[in-house]
Protein backbone atom coordinates (compact mmCIF):
# COMPACT_ATOMS: atom_id res chain seq x y z
CA UNK A 1 0.00 0.00 0.00
CA UNK A 2 1.05 3.72 -0.66
CA UNK A 3 1.04 5.33 2.63
CA UNK A 4 -0.08 8.60 1.46
CA UNK A 5 0.74 12.40 2.43
CA UNK A 6 -2.69 13.49 3.22
CA UNK A 7 -1.67 17.18 5.43
CA UNK A 8 -2.28 18.94 2.05
CA UNK A 9 -5.43 18.17 1.99
CA UNK A 10 -6.19 19.58 5.15
CA UNK A 11 -4.90 23.32 4.38
CA UNK A 12 -7.43 25.89 3.52
CA UNK A 13 -9.52 25.78 0.79
CA UNK A 14 -7.00 28.72 -1.52
CA UNK A 15 -4.06 26.54 -0.82
CA UNK A 16 -5.37 23.06 0.18
CA UNK A 17 -4.54 20.06 -2.58
CA UNK A 18 -6.92 17.45 -3.21
CA UNK A 19 -6.22 13.14 -2.39
CA UNK A 20 -3.40 11.88 -3.89
CA UNK A 21 -3.72 9.64 -6.56
CA UNK A 22 -3.44 6.70 -4.51
CA UNK A 23 -6.68 6.82 -3.37
CA UNK A 24 -8.63 6.26 -6.36
CA UNK A 25 -6.40 3.56 -7.77
CA UNK A 26 -4.34 1.97 -5.17
CA UNK A 27 -6.13 -1.58 -3.84
CA UNK A 28 -4.38 -1.22 -0.55
CA UNK A 29 -5.50 2.49 0.17
CA UNK A 30 -9.13 1.56 -0.99
CA UNK A 31 -8.85 -1.50 1.30
CA UNK A 32 -7.70 1.07 3.71
CA UNK A 33 -10.51 3.57 3.51
CA UNK A 34 -13.02 0.26 3.31
CA UNK A 35 -12.17 -0.04 7.05
CA UNK A 36 -11.51 3.98 7.72
CA UNK A 37 -14.05 5.81 5.60
CA UNK A 38 -17.05 3.14 5.34
CA UNK A 39 -16.85 0.58 8.15
CA UNK A 40 -16.00 2.79 11.32
CA UNK A 41 -18.98 5.53 10.45
CA UNK A 42 -22.61 5.26 8.85
CA UNK A 43 -22.96 3.97 5.21
CA UNK A 44 -25.65 3.61 3.08
CA UNK A 45 -26.36 -0.14 2.34
CA UNK A 46 -29.97 -0.32 0.63
CA UNK A 47 -33.61 1.38 1.09
CA UNK A 48 -36.16 -0.40 3.23
CA UNK A 49 -38.59 -0.33 0.41
CA UNK A 50 -36.54 -3.31 -0.56
CA UNK A 51 -38.11 -5.36 1.65
CA UNK A 52 -41.50 -3.76 1.83
CA UNK A 53 -43.63 -6.79 3.30
CA UNK A 54 -42.59 -9.10 6.23
CA UNK A 55 -40.69 -11.97 5.67
CA UNK A 56 -38.72 -10.48 2.60
CA UNK A 57 -34.95 -11.00 2.78
CA UNK A 58 -32.58 -9.96 -0.12
CA UNK A 59 -28.87 -10.96 0.46
CA UNK A 60 -26.25 -8.10 -0.59
CA UNK A 61 -22.81 -8.12 -0.82
CA UNK A 62 -21.24 -4.91 0.72
CA UNK A 63 -17.71 -4.04 0.76
CA UNK A 64 -17.16 -7.81 -0.34
CA UNK A 65 -19.28 -8.63 3.07
CA UNK A 66 -22.42 -10.87 2.72
CA UNK A 67 -25.24 -9.39 3.87
CA UNK A 68 -28.67 -9.98 4.59
CA UNK A 69 -31.20 -7.47 4.40
CA UNK A 70 -34.89 -8.60 6.03
CA UNK A 71 -38.11 -7.21 7.53
CA UNK A 72 -39.03 -9.81 11.06
CA UNK A 73 -41.94 -10.55 12.10
CA UNK A 74 -42.76 -7.26 13.93
CA UNK A 75 -41.88 -5.37 10.21
CA UNK A 76 -38.66 -4.16 11.82
CA UNK A 77 -36.22 -4.22 8.96
CA UNK A 78 -32.48 -5.30 10.14
CA UNK A 79 -29.24 -6.66 8.73
CA UNK A 80 -27.82 -9.50 9.13
CA UNK A 81 -24.34 -10.98 8.03
CA UNK A 82 -25.43 -13.85 5.71
CA UNK A 83 -23.75 -16.94 7.15
CA UNK A 84 -24.72 -19.37 8.90
CA UNK A 85 -23.02 -20.04 12.56
CA UNK A 86 -22.32 -23.52 11.97
CA UNK A 87 -19.73 -23.72 8.91
CA UNK A 88 -20.04 -19.98 7.91
CA UNK A 89 -22.32 -21.02 4.52
CA UNK A 90 -24.29 -18.53 2.58
CA UNK A 91 -28.31 -18.77 3.84
CA UNK A 92 -30.24 -16.73 0.95
CA UNK A 93 -28.84 -16.55 -2.38
CA UNK A 94 -31.48 -14.79 -3.83
CA UNK A 95 -34.44 -12.53 -3.20
CA UNK A 96 -37.20 -14.52 -1.50
CA UNK A 97 -40.18 -14.57 0.60
CA UNK A 98 -39.21 -15.90 4.11
CA UNK A 99 -42.49 -18.31 5.43
CA UNK A 100 -41.31 -20.08 8.29
CA UNK A 101 -37.40 -19.63 9.26
CA UNK A 102 -34.01 -19.05 7.36
CA UNK A 103 -32.90 -22.29 6.76
CA UNK A 104 -29.74 -22.88 6.18
CA UNK A 105 -29.06 -25.16 2.46
CA UNK A 106 -26.54 -27.08 4.19
CA UNK A 107 -27.02 -28.83 7.64
CA UNK A 108 -31.03 -27.48 7.84
CA UNK A 109 -29.89 -25.09 10.78
CA UNK A 110 -33.00 -22.45 10.66
CA UNK A 111 -33.17 -18.66 12.12
CA UNK A 112 -36.12 -16.75 12.78
CA UNK A 113 -36.27 -13.61 11.10
CA UNK A 114 -35.31 -11.88 14.44
CA UNK A 115 -31.93 -13.59 13.93
CA UNK A 116 -32.41 -17.10 16.99
CA UNK A 117 -31.11 -19.84 15.95
CA UNK A 118 -34.40 -22.02 16.40
CA UNK A 119 -33.48 -25.24 14.67
CA UNK A 120 -30.54 -27.36 14.58
CA UNK A 121 -31.27 -31.34 12.92
CA UNK A 122 -29.59 -34.19 13.80
CA UNK A 123 -26.37 -31.72 15.57
CA UNK A 124 -25.75 -34.55 17.81
CA UNK A 125 -26.57 -37.61 15.74
CA UNK A 126 -29.44 -39.30 14.22
CA UNK A 127 -32.68 -38.16 15.80
CA UNK A 128 -30.60 -36.23 18.16
CA UNK A 129 -31.66 -32.23 17.57
CA UNK A 130 -28.99 -31.13 20.67
CA UNK A 131 -26.04 -31.23 21.61
CA UNK A 132 -23.37 -29.91 24.09
CA UNK A 133 -22.01 -27.04 23.85
CA UNK A 134 -24.21 -26.06 21.42
CA UNK A 135 -26.50 -23.44 22.99
CA UNK A 136 -29.09 -21.30 20.76
CA UNK A 137 -28.99 -18.67 22.74
CA UNK A 138 -25.57 -18.19 21.79
CA UNK A 139 -25.33 -18.69 18.36
CA UNK A 140 -28.36 -16.81 16.72
CA UNK A 141 -27.33 -14.74 13.08
CA UNK A 142 -24.67 -11.81 13.75
CA UNK A 143 -26.69 -8.83 13.40
CA UNK A 144 -25.33 -5.55 12.00
CA UNK A 145 -26.25 -2.27 13.86
CA UNK A 146 -28.83 -0.43 11.49
CA UNK A 147 -30.86 3.00 11.19
CA UNK A 148 -33.46 3.59 9.14
CA UNK A 149 -33.88 7.15 7.82
CA UNK A 150 -35.24 8.49 4.33
CA UNK A 151 -36.07 4.86 3.58
CA UNK A 152 -31.58 4.36 3.23
CA UNK A 153 -30.88 1.02 5.47
CA UNK A 154 -27.52 2.87 7.25
CA UNK A 155 -25.02 0.29 8.50
CA UNK A 156 -22.36 0.71 11.31
CA UNK A 157 -20.16 -2.25 10.57
CA UNK A 158 -17.76 -1.64 13.55
CA UNK A 159 -20.60 -1.10 15.69
CA UNK A 160 -19.00 1.42 17.75
CA UNK A 161 -19.68 4.72 16.24
CA UNK A 162 -22.53 7.10 18.17
CA UNK A 163 -25.85 6.32 17.32
CA UNK A 164 -27.47 7.75 13.98
CA UNK A 165 -29.81 9.83 15.67
CA UNK A 166 -26.95 11.69 17.40
CA UNK A 167 -24.14 11.63 14.67
CA UNK A 168 -26.33 13.13 11.97
CA UNK A 169 -28.62 15.73 14.17
CA UNK A 170 -27.49 18.25 12.29
CA UNK A 171 -28.95 17.05 9.12
CA UNK A 172 -31.91 15.61 10.45
CA UNK A 173 -32.80 18.80 12.02
CA UNK A 174 -32.28 20.91 8.82
CA UNK A 175 -34.76 18.44 6.89
CA UNK A 176 -36.92 17.54 9.47
CA UNK A 177 -39.79 18.54 7.11
CA UNK A 178 -38.69 15.35 5.00
CA UNK A 179 -38.97 13.21 8.44
CA UNK A 180 -42.06 11.35 7.28
CA UNK A 181 -43.74 8.56 5.28
CA UNK A 182 -42.20 8.53 1.97
CA UNK A 183 -43.62 6.59 -0.94
CA UNK A 184 -41.28 4.48 -3.45
CA UNK A 185 -42.59 4.97 -6.67
CA UNK A 186 -42.12 0.79 -7.36
CA UNK A 187 -39.85 -0.61 -10.68
CA UNK A 188 -40.68 1.95 -12.18
CA UNK A 189 -38.45 4.29 -9.70
CA UNK A 190 -35.45 2.51 -9.58
CA UNK A 191 -32.54 2.19 -11.44
CA UNK A 192 -28.76 1.02 -11.09
CA UNK A 193 -26.24 2.61 -13.06
CA UNK A 194 -22.34 1.04 -13.19
CA UNK A 195 -19.41 3.74 -13.56
CA UNK A 196 -16.04 2.91 -14.24
CA UNK A 197 -14.69 5.41 -11.64
CA UNK A 198 -13.64 5.23 -7.36
CA UNK A 199 -16.88 6.11 -5.42
CA UNK A 200 -15.46 9.35 -3.85
CA UNK A 201 -15.55 11.24 -7.65
CA UNK A 202 -19.06 10.23 -7.68
CA UNK A 203 -19.55 12.32 -3.94
CA UNK A 204 -17.33 15.02 -5.20
CA UNK A 205 -18.94 15.56 -8.77
CA UNK A 206 -22.16 15.43 -6.71
CA UNK A 207 -21.28 18.20 -3.96
CA UNK A 208 -20.79 21.02 -6.48
CA UNK A 209 -22.90 22.73 -8.66
CA UNK A 210 -19.83 24.16 -10.39
CA UNK A 211 -19.87 21.85 -13.76
CA UNK A 212 -23.74 22.33 -14.48
CA UNK A 213 -23.59 24.92 -17.38
CA UNK A 214 -20.97 22.15 -19.49
CA UNK A 215 -22.56 19.10 -18.17
CA UNK A 216 -26.24 19.40 -17.63
CA UNK A 217 -26.80 22.07 -20.32
CA UNK A 218 -30.63 21.30 -20.40
CA UNK A 219 -31.04 21.73 -16.24
CA UNK A 220 -28.80 24.86 -16.48
CA UNK A 221 -30.78 26.71 -18.66
CA UNK A 222 -33.39 27.19 -16.00
CA UNK A 223 -31.46 26.15 -12.67
CA UNK A 224 -28.22 28.05 -13.48
CA UNK A 225 -25.52 28.36 -11.76
CA UNK A 226 -26.24 31.89 -10.29
CA UNK A 227 -29.21 30.03 -8.56
CA UNK A 228 -27.44 27.53 -6.47
CA UNK A 229 -25.87 28.01 -3.20
CA UNK A 230 -23.72 25.88 -1.01
CA UNK A 231 -24.11 23.31 1.58
CA UNK A 232 -21.36 23.12 4.20
CA UNK A 233 -21.28 21.12 7.71
CA UNK A 234 -17.74 20.17 8.25
CA UNK A 235 -17.04 16.56 8.91
CA UNK A 236 -20.94 15.46 8.37
CA UNK A 237 -22.13 16.24 4.88
CA UNK A 238 -21.89 18.83 2.17
CA UNK A 239 -23.48 19.83 -1.18
CA UNK A 240 -25.88 22.53 -3.29
CA UNK A 241 -28.78 24.30 -3.42
CA UNK A 242 -30.82 25.91 -5.80
CA UNK A 243 -33.71 28.68 -5.68
CA UNK A 244 -35.07 27.78 -8.66
CA UNK A 245 -36.84 24.55 -8.74
CA UNK A 246 -39.07 23.62 -11.54
CA UNK A 247 -41.98 21.05 -11.10
CA UNK A 248 -42.49 18.44 -13.69
CA UNK A 249 -45.47 18.88 -15.38
CA UNK A 250 -47.66 16.43 -17.58
CA UNK A 251 -49.22 17.55 -20.93
CA UNK A 252 -52.49 18.29 -19.49
CA UNK A 253 -50.66 20.36 -17.13
CA UNK A 254 -50.65 18.22 -13.76
CA UNK A 255 -48.06 17.62 -11.34
CA UNK A 256 -46.97 15.27 -8.18
CA UNK A 257 -48.85 16.24 -4.81
CA UNK A 258 -46.67 18.38 -2.70
CA UNK A 259 -45.30 17.06 0.49
CA UNK A 260 -47.95 18.81 3.23
CA UNK A 261 -46.90 21.25 5.89
CA UNK A 262 -43.49 22.42 4.25
CA UNK A 263 -42.07 25.87 4.86
CA UNK A 264 -42.88 28.37 1.51
CA UNK A 265 -39.25 28.56 1.01
CA UNK A 266 -39.58 24.95 -1.01
CA UNK A 267 -42.32 26.33 -3.20
CA UNK A 268 -39.19 27.13 -5.24
CA UNK A 269 -36.28 25.85 -3.76
CA UNK A 270 -34.34 22.13 -3.99
CA UNK A 271 -31.56 20.85 -1.86
CA UNK A 272 -28.83 17.95 -2.80
CA UNK A 273 -26.94 16.41 0.12
CA UNK A 274 -24.07 14.20 0.12
CA UNK A 275 -24.46 12.03 3.75
CA UNK A 276 -20.67 11.34 3.75
CA UNK A 277 -19.71 8.60 3.64
CA UNK A 278 -21.72 7.28 0.44
CA UNK A 279 -25.50 8.68 0.20
CA UNK A 280 -26.58 11.00 -2.17
CA UNK A 281 -30.06 12.78 -1.46
CA UNK A 282 -32.24 15.46 -2.92
CA UNK A 283 -35.39 17.17 -1.41
CA UNK A 284 -38.35 18.74 -3.15
CA UNK A 285 -41.28 20.03 -2.85
CA UNK A 286 -42.75 17.25 -4.88
CA UNK A 287 -40.79 14.46 -4.61
CA UNK A 288 -37.10 12.62 -2.96
CA UNK A 289 -34.48 10.29 -4.46
CA UNK A 290 -31.98 8.80 -2.59
CA UNK A 291 -28.75 7.01 -4.25
CA UNK A 292 -26.56 4.83 -2.46
CA UNK A 293 -23.17 4.45 -3.93
CA UNK A 294 -21.79 0.94 -3.88
CA UNK A 295 -17.87 0.75 -4.22
CA UNK A 296 -17.48 -2.54 -6.03
CA UNK A 297 -13.73 -1.83 -6.86
CA UNK A 298 -11.36 1.38 -6.20
CA UNK A 299 -12.48 1.65 -9.93
CA UNK A 300 -15.87 0.85 -9.97
CA UNK A 301 -19.36 1.58 -8.33
CA UNK A 302 -22.51 0.77 -8.84
CA UNK A 303 -25.10 3.75 -8.02
CA UNK A 304 -28.76 2.52 -6.74
CA UNK A 305 -31.11 5.08 -7.63
CA UNK A 306 -34.43 5.45 -6.02
CA UNK A 307 -37.57 7.86 -6.39
CA UNK A 308 -40.18 8.98 -3.77
CA UNK A 309 -43.15 10.80 -3.85
CA UNK A 310 -45.65 12.00 -0.65
CA UNK A 311 -48.39 10.11 -1.97
CA UNK A 312 -48.47 6.09 -2.21
CA UNK A 313 -50.39 6.32 -5.81
CA UNK A 314 -48.99 8.97 -8.17
CA UNK A 315 -49.23 8.96 -12.19
CA UNK A 316 -47.55 6.30 -13.70
CA UNK A 317 -46.55 8.16 -16.95
CA UNK A 318 -45.50 11.54 -14.77
CA UNK A 319 -43.11 9.37 -12.57
CA UNK A 320 -41.44 7.34 -15.64
CA UNK A 321 -41.58 10.81 -17.20
CA UNK A 322 -39.52 12.15 -13.78
CA UNK A 323 -37.58 8.83 -13.66
CA UNK A 324 -36.16 9.45 -17.45
CA UNK A 325 -35.33 12.93 -16.48
CA UNK A 326 -33.10 12.02 -13.39
CA UNK A 327 -31.89 9.18 -15.12
CA UNK A 328 -30.27 11.67 -18.25
CA UNK A 329 -28.91 14.07 -15.62
CA UNK A 330 -26.68 11.38 -13.99
CA UNK A 331 -25.88 9.66 -17.23
CA UNK A 332 -24.53 13.28 -18.06
CA UNK A 333 -21.97 12.81 -15.48
CA UNK A 334 -20.79 9.31 -16.03
CA UNK A 335 -18.00 11.32 -18.71
CA UNK A 336 -16.88 13.02 -16.22
CA UNK A 337 -16.25 11.10 -13.34
CA UNK A 338 -14.30 8.11 -15.49
CA UNK A 339 -12.62 10.68 -17.06
CA UNK A 340 -11.13 11.92 -13.48
CA UNK A 341 -10.34 8.20 -12.83
CA UNK A 342 -8.29 8.20 -15.82
CA UNK A 343 -6.67 11.16 -15.14
CA UNK A 344 -5.58 9.15 -11.44
CA UNK A 345 -3.41 7.32 -13.43
CA UNK A 346 -0.96 10.61 -14.29
CA UNK A 347 1.83 10.04 -11.79
CA UNK A 348 2.72 13.57 -11.56
CA UNK A 349 -1.13 14.97 -10.75
CA UNK A 350 -0.75 16.34 -6.68
CA UNK A 351 -4.43 15.50 -6.17
CA UNK A 352 -5.28 18.93 -8.20
CA UNK A 353 -6.51 22.57 -6.78
CA UNK A 354 -10.08 23.98 -5.29
CA UNK A 355 -11.88 27.24 -6.74
CA UNK A 356 -12.41 28.93 -3.46
CA UNK A 357 -15.60 30.29 -4.65
CA UNK A 358 -17.24 27.22 -6.41
CA UNK A 359 -15.40 24.07 -4.88
CA UNK A 360 -16.32 24.43 -0.72
CA UNK A 361 -18.53 21.23 -0.53
CA UNK A 362 -16.14 18.97 -2.38
CA UNK A 363 -13.09 20.40 -0.47
CA UNK A 364 -15.27 19.43 2.99
CA UNK A 365 -15.41 16.39 1.42
CA UNK A 366 -11.66 15.99 0.73
CA UNK A 367 -10.62 17.35 4.31
CA UNK A 368 -13.24 14.70 5.70
CA UNK A 369 -11.71 11.84 4.23
CA UNK A 370 -7.94 13.17 5.16
CA UNK A 371 -9.41 13.29 8.65
CA UNK A 372 -10.85 9.98 8.82
CA UNK A 373 -7.51 8.46 7.34
CA UNK A 374 -5.01 10.19 9.32
CA UNK A 375 -7.26 9.57 12.79
CA UNK A 376 -7.61 5.85 11.42
CA UNK A 377 -3.84 5.35 11.16
CA UNK A 378 -3.20 7.16 14.29
CA UNK A 379 -5.15 4.17 16.12
CA UNK A 380 -3.61 1.57 13.79
CA UNK A 381 -0.22 2.59 14.76
CA UNK A 382 -0.91 2.76 18.71
CA UNK A 383 -1.89 -0.75 18.49
CA UNK A 384 1.56 -1.81 16.92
Amino acid sequence: MDITDIAAVRQPIASAHGLPNAHYIDQGVFDEERSALLMSGWSGLAVASDVPAVGDAVPITFLGMPLLLVRDRSGQVRVFYNICRHRGMILVDAPRRIEGAIRCPYHSWCYSTEGQLVSTPHVGGPGQNTAEGIDKALLGLREVRSHVWMDVVWINVSGDAPAFEEAHADLLARWAEFDRPLYHGGADSRFELTVECNWKLAVENYCESYHLPWVHPDLNTYSRLEDHYHIEAPGLYSGQGTVVYRQLKGDAGEVFPDFEGLDAKWDTAAEYITAYPNVLLGVHRDHVFVIILVPDSHAQTTEKVHLYYAQPDTDADLRARNTAQWKQVFEEDIFVVEGMQRGRYAPGFDGGRFSPAMDGPTHLFHAWVAERMMAHRGQVQAAE
